[in-house]
């Protein structure tokens, strides 16, 4: 780990004045950032610490819905109750990842943001368009088990590695974040992360100098919703295919049908257009058939990852037929 300058922010003005020295970074609950400042990933020379910042709470909103702020561990939000009553695809998903320890210091704007475990990112010797533009991307022709089967360019088949952001995705979560100057924007979820096209260094819509305050939840829906995430073994393992799911049935026809992919590309995948499919029709293997057609369409594997396909169709499947079953 290399030398670095360390100071706590006490406010988000503070945050952001931190981040106008030059190569700042902010921490929180560390558990990313740790790692990659000590494979040299990450050589910030200012670090700035907002975990007293505030933003640690959970509100109910006037709405119904509810505000998670940046600062909340994901332990915290995984056992809240409201998360646990009326978004349990949330806490599900959020169990899913990682150890208790680290749930336990992981926050939820740090996960949001999180970068890829791409063995070629973690490791400085090896060529990586994220790491070090122009240097190539040594995935492809190389080891891509994990890598992206969607949404991937010829600079970047790296997949993001959460499991919070999928669930996210597929309630329509939103996030919001404030500018240096203290004015605030709402993105949704589904549009936060960004592929990575010709400049896969840029994870996601942040601008210099922002963060985010909190994620926001739209009031409940009495509506069947699962997490599953396939990996190679039963805990501590990144999804080589998750999907979360909201689906709502009445009359024997989906009436929503939410659903967000994991570890299949650089951003939590959600596709309009397997919702507009479902929507309105009645369930078969025929109709699911199509909803994965429509996911895998121009879907492409590098190799060691060419599995991920079938594996995608047969876990969308499953997790269609386990929907259909809990609403009836």
């Amino acid at each position: 780990m290399r030398p670095f300058q360390y100071q706590r922010a006490h406010s988000p003005g503070d945050a952001a004045q931190c981040l106008a020295a030059p190569n700042a970074m902010l921490i929180a609950g560390g558990t990313n950032l740790l790692d990659l400042m000590k494979l040299q990933v990450a050589t910030p020379d200012h670090l700035a610490d907002i975990g007293r910042i505030g933003f640690d709470s959970i509100q109910d909103l006037p709405d119904g819905g509810l505000r998670i702020g940046a600062l909340v561990t994901n332990t915290a939000a995984a056992v809240h109750p409201r998360v646990r009553a009326d978004y349990p695809v949330l806490a599900r998903a959020i169990l899913a990842g990682a150890t208790q320890q680290l749930r336990n210091k992981a926050t939820t704007g740090g996960n949001l943001c999180q970068r890829t475990r791409c063995y070629y990112f973690m490791n400085v010797d090896q060529p990586c368009n994220k790491r070090n533009p122009g240097s190539g991307c040594g995935a492809i022709g190389g080891i891509n088990k994990l890598h992206a089967v969607l949404g991937a360019s010829d600079e970047c088949i790296a997949t993001y590695p959460g499991d919070m952001a999928v669930a996210l995705s597929a309630l329509d979560a939103q996030v919001v974040i404030a500018g240096a100057g203290g004015d605030e924007r709402t993105v949704p979820v589904r549009h936060f992360h960004r592929l990575p096209g010709d400049t896969p260094w840029i994870d996601n819509v942040l601008e210099p100098g922002e963060i985010i305050l909190s994620v926001v939840l739209p009031p409940p829906v009495r509506a069947t919703q699962i997490y599953r995430k396939v990996r190679e073994r039963s805990s501590y393992a990144f999804a080589l295919v998750s999907i979360a799911a909201v689906v709502e049935m009445a009359g024997g026809q989906f009436t929503r049908a939410d659903l967000a992919f994991g570890g299949l590309a650089h951003k939590p995948w959600y596709d309009p257009r397997i919702a507009a499919l479902l929507v309105g029709n009645a369930p078969s293997p025929e109709l699911f058939d199509q909803a994965a057609d429509l996911l895998l369409e121009g879907a492409q594997g590098q190799g060691d990852n060419d599995f991920k396909i079938p594996l995608a169709r047969r876990t969308l499947h499953a997790v269609l037929a386990q929907a259909v079953e809990q609403a009836a």
